[in-house]
């Protein structure tokens, strides 16, 4: 008998499938070991040996794999591609005691029978320069989460805790927001009119371009009274084409899905969050059940790679002559911009580009189905021919001095726009000649802000992670469930991404003191050095042994050095304590603020306090509406006279009527009491 172990069951019960009577396909259930979660768990004196244990819930799993690994004549280890799954074949050799046995360790970048099949002709051993850069990632990590936390607790509040990456991505959320604090809004002023073609009466709009031959900038109007003067020097103009210009224009379409792009895409285009588009394409991964027969409908997820495997590339191209003609086809290949990339991966595509969306929609869950559109849409438009549009510049005289101009866009040719929109919208110009008069129907001038900086959205913060180097595709996601579950950010009514005032203290702390930790560049150069030990060009010790022995004197200056009240900054109200008369003040803790007793620790007295939308309650009209949020962290709307009224809301029912109740039980959401002030 073979033993196959992977990591998930779904992926176990689709490979069975594909395999004979002589295998056994097992799953691992993920990790058999990891670190101790109640100490370091590294030897810091003896080359940060980590001190790896089975957890309690894979114990189970690992009894019934050691029990078939016996019998098993050979075993093959087909966990993920990644380093992670490189590091549990290498995990699961250790828990199961198989350093003698025959193993052989195979990859695939798709669940198909084809692929599985292929991956056996081609065993390799487990690849030990990937283990030893997961396995320094791993140690790394626990060293500034282990080391960092407890000052954090001694010196800002108990709960809370510090990450490597995590910590970079909310100083970058931290000083987005500071620049928006900083912003001064810019007032400026355009003109447009609004101009007819007498023959046909067609109107359409032009903006005032330029004044005496010279280009208006931005700010060239920048008071109501500079464009109504204008517009008095324009009364009784004759208005004419002066100039027409028609070019045709290219759109090309997007490189395939990589781990960030997808995620991106997934919040752009079908709101969700990176965690969901991850849960969604690994279930697209693992299988589904299609007349009895499970396969996997997409490739690996977790890749930066934006290659194509020619045999996608040819049924693709073959699917596309047939359906929209051999005008649409144009066939390319991409070369991975990103540094670190692992080119043996794939690009995230379908696993059977013949197996179209509308085939899938019996089969597939919405929200599945939404993204397996997504990721076949955006594979099919990479091997079609360009979109072309013809673009038009109009520019119009308005007497001597002043020149306005109209642009109109018309879609020519839809091209691979055919399987994958874009947003670009027509504009539609009349047909138009040279010294042609136009009628003016309205000359109107418009008040205009500048905007301050965009506060990160999850999609736009990944971008931004990825263009930095910090971290890789498996990060994403954790990180950005990671930095809201701590509340060291959370979300505005636009679902942009925003930092509590304990995610800005934490930051400015890190920021102060341990500016390594939080440092873009460095954490980029690190990510470096973790790619160099998996193309074993530097060993993981010395590299751990470098960042550690620095980092663990300046922990051991600050403990001494840091007091709590450089971060604590109490403040004062006119509550009295109604268990031992004292006063109450506000205090900021993990959850955010709340009122506590000044008797502490001899009274432990606190109050949540509610952060009211200024509404009364629409169901029981005496209550409150408050913000409110969930164990998972996620924001919702609730009655203060919860649990007496229910009302409950995810939309803030002072902008709009309420579209839906919170899923999860109110009773469940997390407590924000402090257990210690």
């Amino acid at each position: 008998m073979n033993l196959v172990i992977v990591e998930s069951p779904a992926k176990a019960r689709t490979i069975e499938k594909f395999l004979g009577k002589d295998y056994k396909v097992e799953s691992s259930f993920g990790h058999v070991r990891d670190l101790p979660k109640s100490k370091l768990g590294i030897d810091t004196e003896h080359n940060f040996e980590p001190k790896y244990l089975v957890p309690a819930k894979a114990k189970k799993q690992v009894a019934i794999l050691k029990k078939l690994a016996q019998k098993a004549d050979k075993i093959i280890l087909a966990t993920d591609e990644d380093r992670e799954g490189e590091a549990i074949s290498w995990h699961l050799v250790q828990a199961l005691g198989l350093e003698k046995k025959e193993i052989e360790r195979i990859v695939f970048h798709e669940i198909t029978q084809k692929a599985i099949l292929e991956a056996l002709k081609h065993p390799r051993q487990i690849d030990q320069d990937m283990v030893d850069a997961q396995q320094a990632r791993r140690v790394l990590d626990r060293l500034v989460g282990y080391k960092l936390s407890p000052l954090l607790w001694k010196k800002v509040s108990r709960g809370l805790s510090a990450g490597r990456v995590q910590s970079v991505a909310v100083r970058l959320i931290v000083e987005r927001e500071r620049e928006r604090d900083k912003f001064q809004k810019q007032e400026y002023w355009s003109v447009t009119a609004n101009l007819e073609k007498p023959s046909s009466k067609e109107a359409f709009e032009a903006k005032l371009f330029k004044i005496n031959n010279e280009t208006l900038d931005k700010f060239a109007i920048a008071s109501e009274e500079s464009a109504k003067k204008i517009l008095t020097t324009l009364e009784n103009s004759n208005w004419k084409v002066e100039s027409i210009e028609k070019k045709e224009t290219k759109r090309n379409p997007s490189p395939p899905f990589t781990t960030s792009t997808l995620q991106q895409s997934g919040a752009r285009k079908l709101g969700f969050s990176a965690k969901r588009t991850m849960m969604l394409a690994q279930q697209l991964y693992e299988g589904i059940d299609l007349l009895g027969d499970r396969t996997g409908l997409i490739t690996y997820m977790r890749t930066d790679s934006l290659n194509l495997s020619q045999d996608a590339i040819g049924v693709a191209s073959d699917f596309i002559k047939e359906k929209f003609g051999e005008k649409y086809l144009e066939n390319r290949t991409y070369k991975t911009k990103s540094k670190g990339a692992q080119e043996a991966h794939e690009a995230i595509r379908p696993t059977d580009p013949l197996r179209t969306p509308e085939e899938m929609t019996s089969h597939l869950e919405p929200a599945q189905l939404k993204l397996y559109r997504l990721i076949w849409q955006r594979f099919m438009a990479t091997q079609m021919a360009p979109a072309i549009f013809d673009a038009t510049t109009v520019d119009i005289n308005a007497g001597e001095k002043h020149i306005f101009r109209a642009n109109g866009l018309t879609k020519k040719f839809d091209g691979f726009t055919k399987v994958y929109s874009l947003k670009t919208e027509e504009t539609i110009l009349p047909e138009l000649k040279a010294s042609e008069k136009l009628n003016l129907l309205e000359l109107k001038p418009e008040q205009h802000f500048t905007e301050p900086p965009a506060r990160y959205s999850e999609a736009t913060l990944i971008k931004a992670l990825e263009q930095h180097g910090i971290g890789r595709p498996s990060t994403y996601a954790p990180t950005l469930s990671t930095i809201q579950n701590r509340g060291y950010v959370e979300k505005d009514e636009q679902k942009k991404i925003k930092p509590t005032e304990m995610g800005t203290i934490v930051n400015d702390l890190l920021v102060e003191h341990f500016p390594n930790i939080v440092d873009i560049d460095f954490t980029a150069k690190m990510e470096k050095k973790l790619d160099s030990i998996a193309e074993d060009k530097i060993e993981w010790v010395p590299v751990i042994r470098e960042f550690y022995e620095p980092f663990e004197k300046i922990i051991k200056e600050k403990m001494d050095e840091l007091k709590k009240t450089d971060f604590k900054n109490d403040e004062p109200t006119d509550k009295i304590c109604p268990e031992c008369s004292k006063p109450i003040v506000i205090k900021l803790g993990r959850f955010g603020k709340f009122y506590a007793c000044t008797g502490f620790p001899d009274c432990k007295h606190t109050e949540r306090i509610l952060n009211k939308i200024d509404m009364k309650c629409p169901d029981c009209k005496d209550g409150d509406v408050i913000v409110k949020r969930t164990r998972t962290k996620k924001t919702f709307y609730g009655c203060s006279r919860y649990p007496d009224c229910k009302y409950a809301s995810w939309v803030n029912p002072k902008l709009k009527p309420a579209e839906e109740t919170p899923t999860e039980p109110i009773e469940k959401e997390e407590d924000e009491k402090e257990a210690d002030h």
